[in-house]
């Protein structure tokens, strides 16, 4: 049986949000609650494989500790762009 396309919507929000890590949760989450809606299919591809890579790695390439595979780089590049803004916007 085939996934519909708001079932997979819904199971990569919940992704997004129950990580495994507290941090990976805040900063997955918020993005995709604004962004999922709005993703074509290759960006919505990019975003399952970055969803499949464990948290270690999510923040230590986040944080720019190291270099992200180039599949998911720019799209993990735009995340952390979007996890700064919102933190300066709320100090």
């Amino acid at each position: 049986m085939t996934e519909t396309a708001e079932a997979r919507l819904k199971r990569m929000a919940m992704r997004s949000w129950r990580r495994g890590t507290k941090e990976m949760d805040l900063i997955l989450g918020p993005w995709a609650d604004a962004h999922l809606a709005t993703l074509d299919e290759g960006r919505l591809a990019t975003y399952e494989l970055l969803l499949a890579e464990n948290d270690q790695d999510l923040m230590a390439w986040i944080f720019g500790q190291a270099r992200p595979p180039a599949r998911i780089a720019a799209l993990l590049d735009e995340i952390a762009a979007y996890a700064r803004a919102r933190l300066t916007a709320q100090g």
